[in-house]
């Protein structure tokens, strides 16, 4: 998009293009979501920014009534497997506070100045700026929706310091933490916060167009693994639980069904939607990763705009389209998880965590284990397929983290006894969360791409593919 073509999405408020660029007002040194409902500045005091980051980093504050750091994320760095698209998916889900910029580096492959110029050349933001905004509205979440106190979340929130955390926060709000924490919308009521983060933080997974929740949960329930997930609840309002392995420790966490969106007025204010869920984490460091995660899960960073345009245009798909729109492409919570599982199936994958899975500390309900680490199942159960993939997983000869290149871990995959196409490409749509694999055994046109993934749960969906 041009720089007049985004200014006419602004003026007209347009919610697709939330998350995919931020635009700014001089005169007032604020920056917005295009879809914020202020009144439109003039064209000549406006700037256009591809990130958040790229904002703030030019001395630009976030919007307090559209909430800017809320939306989604660009569904651009899903498909894209270059460098910076693999970048901003390890950003996301954490790596530059666990490993700084020379973590993300080694992961990708480059120095740390190649990853520095390829960001700030196409982003205008580095790695650490990036990361920075993503602590910052981390740092918002636990300030609003907890009774932490200020200092742990700095900490929590991965700031090196209470001072850095300060400096932050009063350059991306205008706010200090305490004024940020006062100012939590409570929707007319009294405020109402946890007490900690282990006993849940509740957050609004944002998206953008139509969702369809119910194909997204009948999924879940039909792989669900005991002792690790459950679904509970009639068809509509079901809530989907399961556990995570994090990187400081671990988490339940439970994500509602809402059929259709929200309602009329609240789509209104915020277009697109979300699901609620609540996070029970044992280290509120985890929670940007566990966010991140569910994301990926849930497939919420999607332009279904995009996808059902594209596909819509296709006769055979036309009539899914209508009848689906806003269909997703679920990946999942755990990459390496989701490999085993994809070739054990759920039967197995079941005895598996009996046997091999790490038990709770404090279990919930049906949910008291941890699925098992490819290291731990490579010692317990060496041969045949199962031994072989996890062992590479184990010593990462397949690499499935979200910066992985999809080529390379696709070509090691198939180099493995036991693992035929079907199942690789099973496993680089969701692990991988690649939306352009084309349906095993369907000659999918090049009219899908690059969004063949959603093609095939359009056909899933209607009973034309298994």
């Amino acid at each position: 998009m041009d720089e007049d073509t985004r200014y006419e999405a602004v003026r007209s408020r347009d919610a697709r293009f939330d998350g995919e660029f931020f635009f700014a007002v001089e005169t007032t040194g604020i920056y917005c979501r295009p879809s914020c409902p202020a009144v439109t500045p003039m064209r000549r005091n406006v700037r256009f920014f591809a990130t958040a980051a790229a904002a703030q980093g030019s001395g630009f504050r976030a919007c307090r009534r559209c909430r800017p750091d809320a939306v989604p994320g660009s569904a651009e760095w899903n498909v894209r497997a270059d460098a910076v698209g693999r970048a901003m998916r390890l950003i996301g889900d954490g790596i530059v506070d666990r490993e700084g910029v020379a973590g993300l580096a080694t992961r990708l492959g480059y120095s740390a100045r190649q990853v520095q110029r390829q960001l700030t050349a196409e982003l205008g933001a580095g790695p650490v700026a990036l990361a920075r905004a993503q602590r910052a509205h981390t740092a918002r979440v636990l300030l609003q929706t907890t009774e932490l106190p200020i200092t742990e979340i700095a900490f929590a929130a991965g700031f090196a310091s209470v001072r850095q955390f300060n400096d932050t926060i009063r350059a991306v709000y205008a706010s200090t933490p305490s004024e940020l924490r006062a100012a939590a919308p409570t929707g007319g009521r009294p405020a109402r916060r946890t007490a900690t983060p282990s006993a849940g933080i509740p957050l609004r997974l944002a998206h953008r167009g139509s969702y369809q929740a119910g194909a997204v949960f009948d999924l879940l329930a039909h792989e669900a693994v005991p002792g690790i997930e459950d679904v509970t609840g009639p068809a509509g309002r079901r809530t989907y639980r399961r556990t995570l392995r994090l990187p400081h420790g671990t988490a339940i966490v439970a994500v509602r069904e809402q059929p259709g969106g929200v309602g009329r007025q609240a789509r209104a204010a915020h277009p697109g939607g979300w699901l609620d869920a609540r996070l029970h984490l044992t280290d509120p460091r985890d929670l940007t990763t566990s966010v991140h995660r569910l994301r990926r899960l849930f497939d919420l960073d999607a332009d279904p705009y995009a996808v059902d345009e594209r596909l819509g245009a296709d006769p055979r798909l036309a009539p899914l389209v209508a009848a689906r729109p806003g269909l997703r492409s679920p990946g999942t919570a755990d990459a390496e998880e989701l490999a085993v599982r994809t070739l054990v199936g759920p039967e197995r994958a079941e005895v598996l965590v009996r046997r091999y899975g790490k038990a709770l500390d404090a279990p919930c309900g049906s949910l008291t284990h941890l699925f098992p680490e490819a290291a731990v199942l490579a010692e317990a159960e060496p041969r045949g397929p199962l031994g072989a993939l996890t062992a590479a997983l184990a010593d990462g000869a397949v690499r499935l983290d979200p910066g992985a290149d999809r080529d390379e871990a696709e070509e090691a995959l198939l180099g493995l006894p036991g693992l035929d196409a079907r199942t690789v490409a099973a496993i680089r749509t969701r692990a991988l969360g690649d939306p352009d694999v084309g349906p095993p055994g369907v000659d999918a046109p090049d009219s899908w791409r690059p969004w063949r993934s959603y093609a095939s749960q359009h056909l899933r969906a209607a009973g034309e593919l298994e």
